[in-house]
């Protein structure tokens, strides 16, 4: 069996989010990934240009992309460079700019300094030349674009003031044809601009991307790249434009900026996935089309776990405040999480939802700080909430009773009729309990992990149940006999953080902070597993299957991926 995820290549860009930012557009379809992808394409002639940002930040080096010789290193700035670009055209030319108000011009190869030019006030955030090298433009928080002439680096024309933008421009780009731009600015709006001959730009439109207005909508990048106009802004959004129709709706998606620490699959509709990050933000995924939007709550509070039974979620999250709250959404899904706010008060909130939006909560204090978080399948109501020194059984939202262990507590999971409970430990036993009314009594103690529990579940048909430690390990156990069942899953180089059983009982996969997931057939011996490397960036921390033979994960990286299983 291999697993194969549908993202394109790795990128080896510097800044995170538009990495991230860049694989959703490639994966929402395929001809605009081939477009991106011909985008990034090198030419034969082509050099590869990046700001090297030594303790000054204020230097640039030139390299050729097959060999990496140097072909031009050079000062010229006061402050640090923002942004360069190449002409693509002979002869070939270089210009940067930076946070000294200046753009430099520079010829070669090898590239040697030719003229300062300074025809802004403030900062020259982004500077791109035309497809046909025939011409330069410069944008700056100062809200003017220059245009130049490509070959010698005089100043040609300006962008209209009259319907300019009235913050900060942040980023420019060229159309294939040379002779438009569309521009990004602070002001939360695009604009595309008709540059004539004489290299003077006015306004064409000014495209309305989607949001509150808030700061989060600030337009700081964008792409034009052959019909698909593409906008993003600072809260992640990613609105795609018709080039050749500016009128139409733009399509726009969204995703996380944290590490997304958490995943959901409905039950009832497998392919609806939930995932939470670390800010706090909850959004809704339906696998096969990819974003269906956020799931927006009135407070404003960090989330760090959760899980999903029929209607209902039960998540975790880190501050002063501990809460677990209930989210009612419009169509009949419930949804419980904790989080945490600048407070000491520890509460249970049940909030309804009208659409997407929370409506008034009633809250319950729980008096510990969760460490996990479970619900019961069959008994949605009833759940099961670890904390360092015991755990928490809830009705709802009322506390039916807290129970002291006499253990720390590590982890924890409920079984589906809500009639037993498995406790895990930081010294790496795994206490089995009989839930009866709001008692619990000890019924067995497993040992096979040599460290603390990080994750337990139950599978499927509860015949069994897995669990993981921070020593790497992960073991299946038969329910009935309480013995192993697979052993010697010790695969991992680093803690497992994340496990899930799929549907069929069959296979169960580990997520872990080595980056990697491990898929294991219960059948079949530890060695025969598959493993899928640098799943996410940092570490992986949620995972769950959506049928048989697809699984999603989640990480540090920000980024939701499918992964689809075939037999070897």
């Amino acid at each position: 069996m291999t697993a194969n995820s549908g993202r394109g290549p790795k990128g080896n860009l510097t800044n995170k989010k538009l990495d991230n930012f860049l694989y959703m557009i490639m994966e929402k379809g395929d001809a605009l990934e081939a477009q991106i992808q011909e985008a990034h394409a090198v030419r034969k002639e082509a050099w590869l240009q990046f700001a090297k940002r030594p303790s000054s930040n204020r230097s640039t080096l030139t390299a050729g992309w097959d060999s990496g010789s140097n072909v031009g290193e050079f000062d010229g700035h006061s402050k640090r460079v923002l942004s360069c670009a190449f002409k693509p055209t002979r002869p070939f030319r270089i210009v940067t700019c930076g946070e000294d108000f200046l753009v430099n011009f520079y010829e070669g190869p090898p590239f040697k300094f030719k003229q300062s030019l300074r025809h802004h006030s403030n900062f020259v955030n982004c500077i791109r030349y035309s497809p046909d090298g025939s011409k330069i433009i410069s944008v700056s928080s100062d809200k003017k674009g220059v245009i130049y002439d490509g070959k010698t680096g005089e100043k040609i024309g300006e962008l209209s003031s009259e319907d300019g933008h009235k913050g900060s421009i942040y980023a420019v780009s060229w159309s294939p044809v040379s002779k438009q731009v569309l521009t990004v600015s602070a002001d939360k709006s695009a604009k595309v601009w008709e540059i004539s001959e004489d290299g003077n730009g006015k306004v064409m439109k000014t495209l309305a991307c989607p949001g509150s207005g808030g700061v989060e909508d600030m337009l700081v990048g964008c792409l034009w790249q052959n019909d698909h106009l593409v906008t993003i802004s600072l809260g992640g959004t990613i609105s795609i434009f018709s080039a050749s129709d500016l009128d139409k709706a733009p399509l726009s998606f969204s995703g996380h900026m944290k590490n997304v620490n958490s995943l959901a699959v409905l039950k009832s509709d497998p392919r609806v996935i939930l995932s939470t990050s670390y800010d706090g933000l909850i959004i809704k995924w339906i696998q096969g089309i990819g974003y269906s939007g956020r799931l927006e709550r009135k407070e404003n509070s960090q989330i760090k776990c959760f899980a999903a039974v029929e209607g209902e979620i039960v998540s975790s999250g880190f501050d002063n405040k501990r809460m677990l709250s209930c989210l009612k959404h419009g169509d009949g899904m419930t949804f419980f999480y904790t989080y945490y706010h600048a407070s000491t008060l520890i509460k249970i909130w049940r909030i309804s939802l009208q659409g997407d939006q929370c409506g008034d909560a009633d809250c319950i204090d729980i008096g510990s700080q969760p460490k996990d978080l479970s619900l019961s399948p069959l008994s949605p109501e009833l759940a099961l909430v670890s904390t360092e020194s015991g755990v928490v059984l809830l009705h709802g939202t009322k506390v039916v009773s807290t129970i002291k262990l006499g253990f720390p507590v590590a982890a924890s999971a409920i079984s589906p009729d809500g009639s037993e409970a498995i406790i895990g430990g930081q010294d790496g036993k795994l206490h089995i309990y009989s839930v009866t009314g709001d008692t619990l009594n000890e019924e067995a103690v497993l040992e096979k992990h040599r460290g603390a529990i990080t994750v337990i579940r139950y599978s499927p048909d509860v015949s069994m149940f897995a669990s993981g430690d921070v020593n790497r390990e992960a073991v299946v156990w038969d329910r009935a006999t309480r013995e192993v069942k697979v052993k010697n899953m010790l695969y991992h180089t680093a803690r497992i953080n994340c496990l899930a059983w799929s549907p069929d009982n069959s296979m169960v996969a580990t997520g872990s902070l080595d980056t990697c997931v491990i898929i294991y057939e219960i059948d079949k011996p530890a060695s025969s597993r598959v493993t899928i490397k640098g799943a996410h960036l940092g570490g992986v921390y949620g995972i769950a299957f959506t049928d048989d033979t697809s699984v999603v994960t989640s990480g540090e990286d920000a980024c939701v991926r499918v992964w689809k299983l075939t037999p070897q």
